[in-house]
């Protein structure tokens, strides 16, 4: 394989715009080395009086989607707002430092290579400053509202108050709204704040209560077969009119698949071979729930995982100074989700070594717009210790967040990655939008993950594996289980995980040429509509933040000018039910045989942890040769090495391209650092019922004859409503990067040999 990705340095140092961290893993000499020379030095921004009477608007600081719904109720003005967060804008000047710095921590022929920042010099060097933040708070203190504190990063505060306090200061009325079929409390309007303060606000976060949504499947449960070898699943009851518009019809019922199975797929197993399985770094799961730790215990006894030393702590992680985050379980007693669960489960599944840390904060507490998820994860990156890699399985369109909120995950993310923690976001579970999960897309176009779309953390998709629907299940998996449950035989050719009928390896699977032909034929078996479903792992380009160099580097890259997503993909759920992975709950208890029922689950939610586990290896195996165990943000690298594999922007494709294909299987992608999915989509059924509810990005082919809500149109989501084929499709896996699987899959011991060459290690 050719390593000629440092010729590409001088490009991504160009565009890079946020990087590591991990104070604790560098000297004080170092992080002062990170920040020598860099000129961030300013006066005050804020140099008029500050006078509630003279205002500005502050545009797009209300939800858009609130445009197009009606006020059910005005929100009592008694009404409690906790926690809201004041987004700061740092000076263009010090905009252009971080950037320059980011670019630098990640340029291995760069003195401040991997030399991280601590939150504090973070805030320092690239916040507001001092004289600017007390000017802020002064107002907020003016205006009734309690001050908590100022982050480290300076460019956080918190403060809390109720509606009434809100209304008068920002000059904007809370109200109830319907939003996606719930009842949310919203801003009615843009907000205004004192002329005096706008060089330095973006606005406010946690003017609604929208939070983000978990990228999970809803949980299936079997009882294990021992004559098939799988898990017999209850099929749910339906009213549905003639043949049962089941795709597949697996009567040996579905496949639970293992850490062995992930281990063998994936090639981590290879690194465990070598030592390497995570011990010493630390893996955050940012959640806004919580689990019972003794299924963690569970887990592992029962996949034979304890041996290898990992360890898992459930916390609530606290701002400094001030108390914002409880536990979820007050909320909720004896809270045991499958979010959580499923995060610190498969996290540890792929990184059986390595330190989780379930961080996780009650939505309730906060009306952030990302609620516990966005307070858990700024409060780890603004604390005293901090992890090498986060997890961020949660996620909702770009549609449905207001503008300060967006930039306030996007300023946490950058954080992170120039302190030098990983970060991976589930690209979502509902295809080419992500705010639907296990429903079906109606009323939007094609969206974004906002939780994911910074250009300093790393989207993971989801991925199926294809041998079922290829009739080749003989060749890549054993008919029995071994010892720890496991029965894959090596690497499996992966398809986009797709549930609909848009999945076009499943219409050819079934003898239909195409998967329009199939949505047709799908559509007289149920007319009633009880199986419409936009459920398929997410991709789609961003309609907020701008694509990053290193993301035109690879072959195939759109073009575009949005960051797009998701950068790659892991196994994320099944087409028919056929494959899921198996969790470990406190009503539903792993024993020895599978003795009791099984939950059985999937989602990009599963993807990133997965992920996050991989990374820990390649942090492991680095720290091994001497260098820091972390790496910031991932994707840089990750687009640099795939660009050696598939190619770049300009000229002809390499050999390995085709070599590194996943139809090929293990034989032909045994050298290979990325699978490239290229069969199959994630294009997926949307609906919309004229007038009231309008799908812009739909080619609709058909309509429900026998809804009681009355005609509904039935379509496939495409980028042309007047045609629908591979290239109009929302959308195909190609060659190269693609929306539906961004680069494909790893093999995680490849991945480590790349990025040591990368490096300059060996």
């Amino acid at each position: 394989m050719k390593h000629e990705h440092l010729s590409l340095l001088a490009a991504i140092s160009l565009v890079l715009a946020g990087t590591p961290i991990i104070a604790s893993a560098q000297s004080g000499t170092a992080q002062n080395a990170a920040l020598a020379g860099l000129n961030t030095a300013e006066a005050s921004r804020v140099t008029q009086t500050v006078d509630s009477r003279v205002t500005s608007t502050l545009q797009q600081s209300h939800l858009s989607i609130v445009d197009k719904s009606v006020a059910t109720k005005a929100v009592d003005d008694a009404t409690p707002m906790n926690h809201m967060n004041l987004i700061l804008q740092r000076s263009e000047k010090r905009q252009a430092a971080l950037e320059t710095l980011i670019a630098a921590q990640h340029d291995p022929s760069s003195s401040k290579f991997r030399q991280w920042v601590t939150p504090e010099q973070f805030g320092q060097t690239f916040g507001i400053s001092d004289a600017d933040i007390a000017a802020v708070s002064g107002w907020l203190k003016s205006q009734g509202f309690t001050v908590n504190g100022v982050y480290a990063n300076k460019t956080q505060i918190d403060f809390s108050g109720n509606a009434g306090q809100v209304k008068r200061a920002f000059h904007t009325q809370m109200n109830r709204y319907t939003i996606n079929n719930a009842s949310h409390i919203a801003n009615a309007s843009d907000i205004s704040i004192p002329q005096a303060l706008q060089s330095v606000v973006v606005g406010v976060a946690g003017l609604n209560d929208v939070h983000p949504q978990a990228q999970h499947t809803k949980p299936t449960y079997g009882q294990f077969n021992a004559s098939t070898q799988r898990f017999d699943v209850q099929k749910p009851k339906t009213n549905a009119i003639g043949v049962t518009p089941q795709a597949v019809n697996f009567t040996n019922g579905a496949r639970g698949l293992v850490p062995y199975d992930m281990a063998k797929i994936y090639g981590t197993d290879k690194l465990y071979a070598a030592g390497l399985t995570g011990s010493g770094i630390t893996i955050a799961l940012v959640e806004d729930s919580s689990m019972v730790p003794s299924d963690w215990s569970n887990f592992v006894s029962q996949f034979a995982l304890t041996s290898y030393g990992g360890t898992f702590k459930q916390f609530q992680p606290q701002a400094t100074g001030f108390t914002n985050c409880i536990d979820p379980t007050i909320a909720v007693p004896g809270e045991d989700d499958f979010e959580a669960l499923l995060d610190a489960e498969w996290s540890t599944a792929l990184a059986p070594g390595a330190n989780i840390w379930l961080a996780s904060c009650d939505d309730s507490n906060s009306s952030n717009f990302f609620g516990g998820v966005f307070t858990a994860a700024t409060n780890l990156i603004n604390g005293t210790t901090r992890p090498n890699v986060i997890s961020a399985s949660y996620g909702y369109g770009e549609g449905f967040t207001d503008a300060a909120s967006k930039h306030a995950i996007d300023l946490m993310w950058a954080q992170a990655d120039a302190e030098g923690i990983s970060v991976f976001v589930s690209s979502g579970d509902s295809g080419s939008n992500p705010s639907f999960n296990g429903g079906f897309i109606n009323g939007v176009g094609i969206d974004a993950n906002a939780f994911g779309t910074s250009p300093n953390d790393t989207v993971v998709g989801g991925t199926d594996t294809a041998d079922i629907l290829d009739g080749t299940t003989k060749k890549y998996f054993s008919s029995t289980y071994n010892a720890v449950y496991g029965s894959a035989l090596s690497y499996v050719p992966e398809i986009p995980w797709n549930q609909s009928c848009g999945n076009e390896v499943a219409a050819k699977s079934l003898g239909y040429a195409t998967s329009l032909a199939f949505c047709k034929a799908y559509l007289s078996f149920d007319p009633n509509g009880y199986y419409i479903t936009s459920e398929a792992g997410s991709g789609g380009p961003s309609s907020v933040d701008a694509k990053p160099v290193w993301q035109r580097l690879v072959y195939n890259a759109a073009k575009d000018q949005s960051r797009d997503v998701p950068d790659v993909a892991l196994f994320g759920g099944s087409y028919g039910g056929s494959t899921w992975v198996i969790v470990c709950a406190q009503a539903y208890p792993c024993t020895p045989g599978f003795t009791g029922s099984t939950a059985l689950i999937g989602g990009t939610s599963l993807s990133s942890p997965m992920f996050a586990g991989i990374q820990a290896l390649i942090d492991q195996g680095l720290a091994a040769k001497g260098l820091s165990p972390n790496q910031g943000n991932a994707a840089p690298t990750l687009y640099v090495l795939a660009s050696d594999e598939y190619g770049g922007a300009k000229g002809a494709p390499p050999a390995s391209l085709a070599a590194c294909n996943a139809d090929n299987g293990t034989k032909g992608t045994s050298k290979c650092v990325f699978h490239n999915v290229t069969r199959g989509s994630i294009a997926t059924q949307c609906v919309q019922q004229l007038p009231n509810v309008v799908t812009p990005d739909c080619y609709y082919y058909g309509a429900l004859p026998n809804s009681y809500l009355g005609p509904i149109q039935l379509g496939l989501t495409s980028t042309s409503t007047s045609k629908y084929n591979a290239t109009t499709e929302a959308f195909a896996a190609r060659q190269g990067w693609s929306f539906a699987s961004g680069l494909g899959s790893v093999d995680a011991n490849n991945l480590l040999k790349a990025w040591k060459a990368f490096v300059n290690v060996q």
